[in-house]
């Protein structure tokens, strides 16, 4: 159970995160600026986001998807910490124990 609600809940994330990302609203676009990345760069995130989502919804390929969602979340974990940008820790805190738990238990 816990397994499967954390797999879904990454997929329903990785996927709205990449929407948001991809579709580049001004507030995400100048985020990207701030953190020294060029402003498309969030449609390149946003893409891989998705593609992370994608996988993830797969099992043959769950484990590839959970890989490429943490190395991700990696980034931009030594993003916002390298631009003391504390705000953006907690949901990618709640990113880094979802795939925690869905690695855990695949």
């Amino acid at each position: 159970m816990v397994h499967a609600l954390s797999v879904w809940l990454l997929v329903a994330g990785f996927f709205g995160a990449g929407l948001i990302n991809a579709i580049g609203t001004p507030a995400t676009q100048s985020d990207f600026v701030r953190w020294g990345y060029p402003r498309w760069w969030g449609r390149v995130t946003g893409g891989l986001e998705m593609v992370s989502a994608v996988l993830i919804a797969l099992p043959v390929s769950r484990i590839a998807g959970l890989t490429l969602g943490a190395a991700i979340i990696a980034v931009a974990v030594l993003t916002v910490l390298r631009h003391r940008d504390f705000s953006h820790l907690v949901p990618l805190g709640v990113f880094v124990a979802a795939i925690a738990l869905a690695g855990l238990s695949s």
